[in-house]
């Protein structure tokens, strides 16, 4: 990782650790993110010769197993989060990463439907707390100024992570199968006997545990804690967070249950729900429905599920960025969701024109993907400390669960209809119930 350009002398001592802070922490969690995203999502391009190795493993079975990880994601990311807020972002995240690598690694081992639910179980277990803990982490360091720029900056991991792992991926796919080329029939060997689907698990699982050890190292928990921060640099820093703080408790300090149940809390947990599940059931599925529209070789596919993420990545950059500048979080959230439920509706009915199918398929996945740094901008608006954390977890929890219904929606009716028409339009609806709960709740509004 590059060090941090040298702050000029005329910046104040609260600019100068601002900027410092964006150098040194933003490139090493948004890399985390990256491998956490494609551990958890890169059963959709493993599953499209993983099915023919296992014919147990049918649509219905790869959706609900995709969907199952979030189980076991949804029970430990409060403790998770708290733990970040009370204890040491540093330690906990490290003891994430190195953990869901190894279980991520074993899953190329699965050969049983059964199997395959059991490690992604156990694989959300180990992952929870990641990206709720990122949350909570960043409004250590980073002033509500900065917030949503911040918090774009590492969203965009995921767009990314889908852009590189399907041809990385795809190289791996290979080992074990045969493929026609110009004419003539090409064998791949298996690799030390296991095949490519295995080692696409195996080859995403180690860089994991390698940057587990890395932010045990690099990542100080607090401006306090930072060795590259002059003293007067931390002092600045730290007095901006701690009167935002105060500011933001309005004098009554809430508790972490009285967090859990306002209702605005309840409220961005139900919305953010039903567009996770939009979300993961077109990312979980998108591969397979090129493949079954369009009859596609793997190189195509693979070139065309990351024209998607592309675009999304530029989206959310630029959402990000205009909800900083314009200080408004709500109209940012909901009009990227609204347009990618349009385009949703309408790849829904677009089978028969590729180019129209991926375009639909890229504005969806931009909607999806835009909202999210207005929306987790939302909870540190009225909520600090440990009920802020408490409530991000559970807003992370809840809507993650939306990432077992998606897929395995989509999976279970495209098994007992043969067509993913139905599924989508359910998918695109889901994203209006988001957008008009963010609306009418009315946080974020341009005068907050």
């Amino acid at each position: 990782m590059s060090a941090a350009p040298t702050a000029p002398a005329t910046l104040s001592p609260l600019d100068r650790a601002r900027r410092k802070a964006y150098w040194r922490i933003i490139p090493l969690l948004f890399v985390c993110y990256i491998i956490a995203y494609v551990d958890r999502s890169n059963v959709g391009i493993a599953k499209l010769t993983m099915m023919k190795d296992l014919p147990a493993f049918t649509d219905a079975v790869i959706g609900f197993g995709a969907g199952v990880f979030f189980f076991g994601y949804f029970l430990l990311e409060i403790p998770g989060t708290l733990i970040v807020e009370r204890w040491s972002a540093r330690k906990w995240i490290c003891r994430i990463m190195v953990t869901w690598g190894i279980v991520a690694a074993v899953t190329a081992w699965v050969r049983t439907p059964w199997e395959f639910y059991g490690i992604r179980f156990l694989l959300g277990l180990a992952e929870a707390g990641f990206f709720p803990g990122v949350i909570v982490y960043l409004t250590h360091w980073f002033p509500t100024r900065d917030r949503s720029r911040t918090l774009a900056y590492f969203f965009v991991a995921t767009p990314l992570a889908m852009m590189i792992s399907p041809k990385i991926s795809n190289l791996m796919l290979k080992i074990g199968t045969t493929e026609v080329v110009n004419g003539v029939t090409v064998q791949h060997p298996h690799l030390l006997g296991l095949a490519g689907w295995q080692w696409v698990y195996i080859f995403w699982g180690i860089p994991a545990v390698v940057l587990g050890i890395m932010v045990f190292y690099l990542l100080p928990d607090k401006p306090r804690d930072a060795k590259w921060l002059t003293t007067e640099e931390r002092e600045a820093l730290e007095a901006e967070l701690a009167a935002e703080k105060e500011k933001a408790s309005r004098g009554k300090r809430m508790t972490v249950g009285e967090a859990l149940r306002h209702p605005k809390v309840i409220m961005l947990s139900a919305a953010y729900f039903f567009c996770v599940t939009a979300n993961y059931g077109v990312e979980f599925f998108l591969p397979s429905i090129l493949k079954d529209w369009y009859k596609l070789n793997l190189n195509d596919l693979t070139w065309l599920v990351v024209l998607p993420p592309a675009l999304s990545l530029f989206a959310q950059l630029a959402i990000g960025w205009s909800s900083d500048r314009m200080k408004e979080r709500r109209l940012h959230a909901v009009i990227p969701i609204v347009t990618g439920s349009l385009a949703l509706f309408c790849a829904a009915f677009s089978n028969g024109n590729l180019p129209v199918t991926v375009a639909c398929f890229m504005i969806a996945a931009s909607g999806l993907k835009a909202y999210l740094p207005a929306f987790w901008s939302m909870p540190s608006l009225f909520l600090t400390s440990s009920a802020a954390a408490g409530s991000i977890g559970l807003i992370n929890s809840v809507g993650n669960l939306g990432g077992f219904l998606g897929p395995a929606l989509l999976g279970w009716l495209k098994t007992n209809t043969g067509s993913y028409q139905v599924g989508l339009c359910i998918l695109a609806s889901s994203m209006l119930v988001t957008a008009t709960m963010l609306f009418y709740l009315g946080l974020g509004r341009k005068t907050e």
